[in-house]
């Protein structure tokens, strides 16, 4: 895209030189029509040679000729610069426009990363935290099945002696 503005820039300073120097002719063949008229002013004065005010006439008549092709030339010109321009600012406008999105999207995606963050760092602690607790109720438990595995034995002892005391009665 840069690429593009770069080709149009260069191509609006083409055109701009293009322009000046159109200017430049103009400005000249005014001056030389100028020279022209006055030429002709005093050739009218002196009216020495009919030929030369007749080849003057027709100098003047395709200067001015030239005069208006650049002048419609110089419009066609004016025309197109105003149309890159015109293109110019459009896609500089898409371009902000874009970049507005592009920030926004960002934005948005953030802000989104740091809730998820936020809720990964909750779980984390909730997971922590059911960990510590499962691993005291493990301990617990533990501690009761090494209870109840002492009172069983227990049972089985004095049951053994109940038996034998039995036998022996």
């Amino acid at each position: 895209m840069e690429a593009d503005f770069s080709e149009m820039r260069n191509e609006l300073q083409s055109r701009d030189a293009l322009w000046r120097r159109i200017q430049l002719e103009c400005q000249q063949l005014h001056t030389e029509l100028l020279k022209i008229r006055e030429y002709k002013d005093m050739q009218e004065i002196q009216i020495k040679h009919q030929s030369s005010c007749v080849q003057i006439t027709e100098q003047l008549e395709n200067k001015n000729a030239e005069l208006l092709l650049l002048a419609q030339s110089q419009e066609h010109h004016r025309e197109e610069l105003n149309k890159i321009r015109n293109h110019l600012y459009q896609e500089e406008q898409s371009h902000r426009s874009e970049q507005e999105r592009m920030k926004t999207v960002i934005s948005d995606l953030t802000e989104e990363l740091h809730q998820k963050e936020i809720t990964i760092a909750t779980i984390m602690e909730k997971a922590s935290l059911l960990e510590r607790q499962l691993k005291m109720e493990l301990e617990i438990k533990d501690k009761l099945l090494a209870k109840q595995q002492l009172l069983d034995f227990r049972y089985k002892v004095v049951k053994s002696e109940n038996t034998h005391l039995k036998e022996m009665v």
